[in-house]
């Protein structure tokens, strides 16, 4: 038995317009993140959805407020799904930290998950507890499917814990997740396939 998740990252915040990092800080959508979430929700109700899990932070419940009230569903809100904590960089922008530390900067470009941001939490923890919300998420509503409203970084680093791809690859493999946009992912016993990555949530 398997289920069929629909990553989508949460809309664009007011930190994210300007490329700075939020890990756990709890930064607002701006309204073109609200526009977003409401194609999202409009998506959400042409697509057939049967649980709505998110991250407890207010960006991911506010992106999947439309999608919740069209299909008038409750969201499991999953502490597991929060974002990456980023230590020194939380609020900057990597062109500030580049100037503050070349050499830290240079080295976490290189490998991200070895050289992670001074102060940030553990990239192979932070892929473990997704992972393993991910699967709570599956295991929960087998045979179904799960729209999954998260973060970028978190799930860029998931999708290759799940998928068998060296964690430290994950800006490489995965530049990036679009805001609204949807990712499917079927997860099974023991199995994980990718079918589709950064759907436009208006397509």
């Amino acid at each position: 038995m398997s289920a069929t998740l629909l990553l989508a990252r949460h809309g664009q915040t007011v930190w994210h317009a300007e490329n700075r990092y939020a890990g756990v800080s709890d930064v607002a959508l701006t309204d073109e993140g609200r526009r977003q979430a409401a194609r999202l929700g409009r998506w959400a109700a042409r697509n057939p959805v049967d649980a709505i899990w998110t991250s407890p932070l207010s960006r991911a419940i506010e992106t999947a407020a439309p999608a919740c009230e069209a299909l008038g569903l409750t969201p499991h809100r999953e502490p597991g799904l929060r974002e990456c904590d980023f230590g020194v960089v939380e609020g900057r922008t990597l062109a500030e930290f580049r100037l503050e530390r070349p050499g830290a900067a240079r080295d976490f470009t290189e490998d991200p998950v070895a050289h992670p941001f001074p102060g940030a939490e553990d990239p192979r923890a932070a892929a473990g507890r997704a992972t393993r919300a991910l699967r709570r998420a599956a295991g929960a509503h087998e045979g179904g499917r799960v729209l999954v409203v998260a973060h970028n970084t978190l799930l860029r680093l998931a999708l290759c814990e799940l998928l068998s791809i060296p964690l430290g690859e994950y800006r490489r493999v995965f530049p990036r997740l679009g805001n609204a946009a949807v990712t499917e992912l079927r997860l099974g016993h023991g199995t994980a396939s990718l079918l589709a990555l950064n759907l436009p949530a208006d397509g």
